[in-house]
Parts: C-alpha cells; sequence; structure tokens
C-alpha cells in the first residue's frame, strides 16, 4: 500500500498539481480568445502578445513596488500590481480595437481579414514588449515560495516522495477560479451580458432589439483584456517571463478553444485542462512511479516515455488536428456565450 501511495505522490507531484496550474492559465487564455470569437467573429492571433503586455505591466508595478518596499508578505507583490496591469491592458485592447479592428468592422471585412490584421497587432505589441522590457527572463516573484514542501510533506506521511505545492500554483487555481466564476455570472445574470450574447447569437436581430453594437464590443474587449492581464501574470509567476514564450503559448491556447467548441466558453474551459493534461500525461518519464508498482524483475530500465518534453508543445497541435478530423465543432459544439 506505502509503495501504491508513493507512486500516487508522484504523479500528483508531476502531473496533477502541474496540470491543475497549467490547465488553469490555458483556461484562462482560451476564454479570452473565445469572447473575441463569439462577439466579434474573428481569431485574434495578438491576444498571445495581449497577455505578455499584461504580465509585462505586472512585472514593471512589481518592481516599482520592491523598490519602494511595498510587498504582501508570504504572498507575491505581483498580486498588488495585478489591478493595474489589467486597467493598462484594457486600454491596450481598446486602443487596438479603436485604431485597427474598428474600421475592418465597419467595412464588415471576411474573417480571413481580421485574422491577418491580428497578426499585425500582434508583431507591433511583440516589438513595443521587446522594446520597453527586453527579450531576456524576468523574474518577479517573491515572497513564500512554497504552500507545501516536499521534505515537510515526508515529515508529515512518512512517504519517501513528497509532494510540493508551489505559492503560485495555488494562486493560479484559485484566481482563475475567481475570474471564471465572474465571467459567467456576467455573462449569465447582467443585462450586458445578456446582450453579448444576444449579440453574439444573432447580430441583425440584436440591431432591432436596440443592442448598442458598440457598447457591446467595448465590454467584449474589457472582459479580454482582463482575462489576458491575469492569464499572462500567472503564466509568467509559475514559468517566470519571457516575452517569446507567450507567442509559443498561442498554440495551446487555440487548440483549447478549438477542442472545447469555438464560441463557448465551458469549452474553453475544459479544453485548457484537456490540453494541459495531455501535454504532461504524455511527455512524463514513468519509470520511477512504476518502479514502485510493479515487481523488481519487471522494473523498467528505460524512463518510460512516450514523448520527449520539447515536444510538448507539437502534442498540442497533434490533440488539434486529430479533433479537427473526428470533430470540426469540438467537444461542446452548436454553443455560444
Amino acid at each position: 500500500m506505502t509503495d501504491i501511495l508513493n507512486a500516487l505522490v508522484i504523479f500528483a507531484n508531476f502531473v496533477l498539481v502541474p496540470g491543475l496550474a497549467y490547465g488553469s492559465q490555458l483556461a484562462l487564455g482560451a476564454l479570452g480568445v473565445t469572447m473575441v470569437y463569439s462577439v466579434l467573429r474573428f481569431s485574434n492571433f495578438a491576444h498571445g502578445e495581449l497577455m505578455s503586455f499584461g504580465a509585462m505591466t505586472a512585472i514593471l508595478t512589481t518592481w516599482a513596488l520592491q523598490s519602494q518596499g511595498i510587498g504582501l508578505g508570504p504572498l507575491p507583490t505581483a498580486l498588488l500590481a495585478l489591478p493595474v496591469a489589467i486597467v493598462v491592458t484594457i486600454a491596450v485592447a481598446l486602443i487596438a480595437d479603436r485604431a485597427v479592428f474598428k474600421y475592418y468592422r465597419k467595412t464588415r471585412a471576411e474573417s480571413v481579414i481580421y485574422l491577418i490584421v491580428s497578426l499585425g497587432v500582434m508583431f507591433f505589441l511583440g516589438g513595443l514588449i521587446r522594446f520597453i522590457i527586453g527579450p531576456n527572463d524576468r523574474v518577479f516573484t517573491d515572497g513564500q515560495r512554497f504552500i507545501m514542501k516536499a521534505r515537510s510533506f515526508k515529515q508529515m506521511t512518512g512517504l519517501n516522495e513528497g509532494l510540493a505545492i508551489k505559492m503560485s500554483q495555488g494562486i493560479t487555481v484559485v484566481t482563475a477560479f475567481i475570474m471564471v466564476a465572474f465571467v459567467f455570472w456576467f455573462l449569465n445574470k447582467t443585462r450586458t451580458g445578456k446582450s453579448m450574447r444576444a449579440y453574439s447569437d444573432n447580430e441583425d436581430l440584436a440591431l432591432l432589439s436596440g443592442i448598442n453594437p458598440e457598447r457591446v464590443v467595448m465590454i467584449t474587449w474589457i472582459i479580454t483584456g482582463a482575462l489576458a492581464a491575469v492569464a499572462g501574470t500567472l503564466y509568467g509567476l509559475d514559468k517566470s517571463y519571457k516575452p517569446f514564450t507567450y507567442l509559443s503559448i498561442l498554440l495551446p491556447i487555440f487548440a483549447s478553444a478549438i477542442v472545447g467548441g469555438v464560441g463557448n466558453p465551458i469549452g474553453a474551459i475544459v479544453g485548457g485542462f484537456v490540453i494541459a493534461f495531455s501535454e504532461l500525461t504524455v511527455t512524463f518519464a514513468y519509470k520511477k512511479m512504476l518502479t514502485y508498482v510493479l515487481p523488481e524483475t519487471l522494473a523498467p530500465e528505460g524512463l518510460v516515455q512516450a514523448l520527449s518534453t520539447e515536444y510538448k508543445i507539437a502534442l498540442s497541435f497533434v490533440i488539434l488536428t486529430i479533433v479537427l478530423l473526428i470533430k470540426p465543432t469540438g467537444l461542446f459544439s452548436g454553443k455560444t456565450i
């Protein structure tokens, strides 16, 4: 029985806990992509850089607070900086809409035009971010690093394996839950949220009902900007911040949205966890875990790893391709916000 518990602790330490944190980050990112697609009818490829811009703002604000000796004790100072990052990222999203996307919306441009334009916005934001903060890794974590240390877990349970839970992982899961709950409450319980849902279902009928399209668009970008800032900051806290990383995370985010069902917020959240756990379970080395549960004569000599961690991002593309071939509408098809 002890061997089984040790094996489960290894799985929790390297797959379950990281998967919950990474899945929460992908879910927030995919929810932002889904909001734009549902209401504005285009795939926003600039969303990854919008996340990066939010994280950059949180880092600069965190540094400013730290230089003044302001902090949250055991919690990261970035939590104090997060409201500033949200406001600035929302402003950037609204400026991008007014300066770029609004023109194509008025001319009722095709979706492919929007896609190309969003790529232009992506490259512009990426260059601006690197000009401001540089291309190198930036560490902005402080406070207590772990909620649970492996050594403390071993002493508490008497097991050979320890379970470590980082503070950033705990904050990520809690914050993501709060943000998702707020978005669903807003969409389902407020008058503005219901207007957005009506506009998403049938734009022409919504206009005949007296719904102000510009207000709906503005609220959509506000929610998208807030989600991007939170997701980007949480990802940076958990994984460390590097501008180029947010360009590569765009594929898992879009894979999450498509796997769940494009235009469906619930699907975006589920898709985020599907992608996260798929990446971790396939690239995890099961050797040590199997050593505990198998007889000594059957203990594996190799890593027992399906794919190297270098292929983790590529796995998102594989899952995306499989879903598009088998069920193009995703797991939660036929639904919108």
